[in-house]
């Protein structure tokens, strides 16, 4: 029986880049994109409404808070998904590759699939050096507390409705995704890894391009890591 996916996608301020991203989605794979506007005071919304998406606002500011009024979204959707997809909206991911990334969980490999930036090909300039520096640190970490072979946070990522459900996602801003990768360590749920591309995003970080966000998002991940342990 085919997989019923649901893409997820939080979005802030990204009308250059949204269309591409929805544009570049498997159609053949994918059920709905549901998009979360996350107070875009630009034409996110009538990009990602002109591609096919299903918009939701979260006037909560927040990452996390956008991928689980999106979530929300699509579980309430009859009948729920069997698999949600995460994307990023500021085409930095290349949404084609997501057959890679669904292919361990349709064979039974994994209940969850990262997409790798560390194990992929990067662009130049696409991660700046305290990305490249804090994801380091954070899977070592993982590594030395959960014995964890994480090699990435990337936001790429794909994952059972079942072991989502299992994991119980809280988080509403910068440890979403330690959260969830933390969370299966402690639940042993099968997770893996694959290989990812990525290129330099469309505009500018609203994270990584500040020092105020690179500082914020730096604390919250390691701050996670040590809350489940």
């Amino acid at each position: 029986m085919k997989k019923i996916i649901d893409v997820i996608i939080p979005a802030f301020n990204e009308e250059e880049s949204i269309g591409l991203v929805l544009n570049d989605i498997p159609k053949d794979l994918v059920r709905q994109v549901v998009v979360a506007n996350n107070n875009s005071t630009d034409r996110t919304v009538e990009r990602a409404k002109e591609a096919g998406a299903v918009v939701v606002d979260q006037l909560e500011q927040g990452y996390g808070a956008a991928c689980l009024m999106a979530i929300d979204m699509s579980l309430r959707t009859s009948p729920p998904p069997d698999i949600l997809v995460f994307l990023d909206a500021d085409y930095s991911d290349h949404p084609e590759e997501m057959t890679l990334l669904l292919e361990p969980i349709f064979s039974g490999q994994a209940e969850m699939v990262i997409g790798s930036r560390a194990s992929g090909v990067r662009e130049k300039g696409s991660m700046m050096p305290q990305q490249v520096f804090g994801n380091w640190l954070a899977t070592w970490l993982m590594k030395i507390m959960y014995g964890s072979t994480f090699t990435d946070l990337g936001p790429f990522r794909a994952i059972t409705r079942r072991a989502y459900e299992e994991i119980g996602m809280v988080d509403r801003n910068f440890g979403w995704t330690v959260e969830m990768q933390v969370k299966a360590l402690k639940k042993k749920i099968t997770s893996t890894e694959i290989p990812v591309t990525y290129r330099k995003r469309k505009g500018v970080s609203k994270v990584s391009g500040t020092v105020k966000g690179s500082i914020l998002a730096g604390y919250k991940i390691i701050y996670t890591i040590f809350k489940y342990a």
